[in-house]
């Protein structure tokens, strides 16, 4: 790996790789949706996992579970070619953004801006239709990183892009 060669480089090593990992977390997780997914689309394998859905014997006070069921069959196994690959879509997203600011590019950086300032509001929207302590987490920590990644991308870095 090369040396930073300004300042701004320098001081905000920690802080793009910090946000590369994390988006190196969100490909794992697509891709294990994706996979997931894409094994759901056979009938056999979504009658099976329904069949374990529906006979669990755990508590299920919140209804959760049912709604699950409810959910997956209304959709049933055609949907989850799209959800595969939706989620692998997203996850090319999520790589190029955390191998470029991994590399310390300057074009990743406003890449990374858009991508996550774009999402922004939609996940306000879920947040305040329906509220979770995670879905604030993650608007949250988006909001920071597009602040974060504003702040680096606007100094002057003294290389090209």
């Amino acid at each position: 790996m090369t040396k930073p060669i300004s300042d701004v480089e320098a001081r905000h090593v920690f802080g793009l790789r910090v946000i590369a990992a994390y988006k190196a977390i969100k490909v794992v997780c697509l891709i294990f949706v994706a996979f997931v997914a894409f094994g759901l689309h056979k009938p056999e394998n979504f009658d099976h996992l329904m069949h374990t859905l529906e006979h669990l014997s755990l508590q299920d006070s919140s209804g959760m579970r049912w709604r699950l069921v409810e959910l997956l069959q209304k959709w049933g196994p055609s949907k989850f070619i799209a959800v595969g690959i939706a989620a692998l879509a997203y996850a090319a997203v999520f790589a190029t953004e955390g191998i470029g600011l991994w590399l310390r590019k300057h074009w990743a950086e406003w890449f990374t801006v858009i991508a996550t300032g774009s999402l922004i509001p939609v996940e306000a929207y879920e947040m305040f239709h329906k509220f979770s302590w995670l879905k604030l987490g993650a608007l949250i920590g988006n909001i920071v990183i597009v602040i974060y990644l504003v702040r680096i991308a606007m100094q002057p870095h003294g290389r090209k892009l």
